[in-house]
C-alpha cells in the first residue's frame, strides 16, 4: 500500500516514476537555485551521471546551483533527507520502503540502477559458492538495515541459523575488510564495482546476485525526495532529474570522456576502475525497454 502510495504521488507529479517529460523551463534560464543531493556511497562510476552533468553545465541550465555531498556513513542520506538538510538523496530502493513502512517522510522520485547490485562477494579463497557455505562465518554490511534483513532472509532460505553468521558493520570499507581477512564475505558489495574491483586485482571474487538466492528484481539506487515537498518543488525535482539524464547519456555515448569530471572531482580514483564499472553498470542505468523513461519506477515489481 504505501508502494502504491508513492507511485501515485509521482504520477500526479509527473516525475520521473512514472514517465518523465521535458519541462519547458528547462529550457530558459531561471536563477539558479540551490540543491543539494548526498551521495549514497563514496563517489564512484554509479554517480558518473551527475558528476557528468554538473561539468556539462546542465544543472545551471536546470536553473540549479548543485552541491554533491558524500555521507559520513552509508545509513546516513535518507536521515538527511527526512531531517530536511538536503534536497536529494541517493538510497536502496528496499531501504527506501523500510523507511515509508516506518512513517519516515521520504519518497522515490526517480531509479538510477534499474536492477539489483547488491550481491554476496567473497574471496575466491572462501570457497563461499552459494549462501549455505556462509554457515559458521562472518559477513560484513554497511550498516544498512535492509541490509541485514536481506542477509537474515537469505540465511534462512538456504537452512543456516542466523545465529551461526557474525554480522559486522564495515561501513565503506567493504572491499579493505574481504582483503585483511576481517570477514570471510560481504552483503552490501555491488557485483558491478566491488567485484569489478576485485576482479582487476586479481583476487577472484566470488559473487552471488540477490536474484540467484531469489530475491525478487528491483532498483538498485533511487534518488529520493521529502515527501512533503513534492507538491511545492515538483517542477525542481522534475529538471534535477533531467539534468542527470543528460549526464547520464553524455556517460553512456562516450564512457571514456563521460567519467572525467567524476575523476576531476575526486582524484584518489582510479581511472581504469572507474572505466572498467562505468561499462559494467551502463545497461542498468537505463530501463530494458526503450519506450521507457530515464528514471521509470514500474509498479509491477513491488
Amino acid at each position: 500500500m504505501l508502494r502504491h502510495l508513492a507511485l501515485v504521488l509521482l504520477c500526479t507529479l509527473g516525475l520521473a516514476a512514472c514517465g518523465e517529460k521535458q519541462d519547458p523551463a528547462a529550457s530558459a534560464t531561471p536563477p539558479l537555485t540551490k540543491f543539494t543531493i548526498v551521495l549514497d556511497y563514496f563517489p564512484n562510476a554509479d554517480h558518473a551521471g551527475i558528476y557528468a552533468a554538473q561539468a556539462s553545465g546542465a544543472f545551471e541550465k536546470a536553473g540549479l546551483d548543485v552541491d554533491i555531498k558524500v555521507p559520513g556513513d552509508p545509513a546516513e542520506p535518507l536521515k538527511l533527507i527526512a531531517a530536511g538538510r538536503a534536497d536529494v538523496a541517493i538510497s536502496y530502493e528496499p531501504e527506501l520502503f523500510l523507511a515509508r513502512d516506518k512513517g519516515v517522510d521520504v519518497v522515490g522520485i526517480a531509479a538510477l540502477a534499474q536492477k539489483p547490485l547488491t550481491s554476496i562477494v567473497s574471496l575466491g579463497s572462501a570457497n563461499i559458492k552459494r549462501p549455505s557455505d556462509l554457515d559458521g562465518k562472518t559477513v560484513g554490511t554497511s550498516g544498512i538495515p535492509y541490509q541485514s534483513a536481506y542477509l537474515k532472509t537469505i540465511l534462512e532460505e538456504a537452512g543456516v541459523d542466523p545465529a551461526r553468521v557474525k554480522e559486522v558493520n564495515v561501513g565503506f570499507n567493504l572491499v579493505p575488510s574481504l582483503l585483511s581477512k576481517k570477514v570471510d564475505a560481504t552483503l552490501g558489495a555491488f557485483w558491478n564495482y566491488e567485484g569489478v574491483q576485485l576482479a582487476r586485482a586479481k583476487k577472484d571474487p566470488s559473487i552471488i546476485r540477490m536474484e540467484q538466492v531469489g530475491v525478487p528484481t528491483y532498483d538498485e539506487l533511487v534518488l529520493v525526495a521529502k515527501q512533503t515537498e513534492l507538491g511545492r518543488r515538483g517542477k525542481l525535482f522534475r529538471r534535477f532529474i533531467q539534468a542527470v539524464q543528460q549526464g547520464t547519456e553524455a556517460v553512456r555515448a562516450d564512457p571514456e570522456t563521460g567519467i572525467a569530471p567524476l575523476l576531476a572531482a575526486n582524484k584518489d580514483l582510479d581511472r581504469g576502475l572507474q572505466l572498467a564499472a562505468v561499462k559494467a553498470t551502463l545497461p542498468v542505468f537505463f530501463p530494458e525497454d526503450p519506450e521507457r523513461p530515464f528514471g521509470w519506477q514500474d509498479p509491477e515489481e513491488w
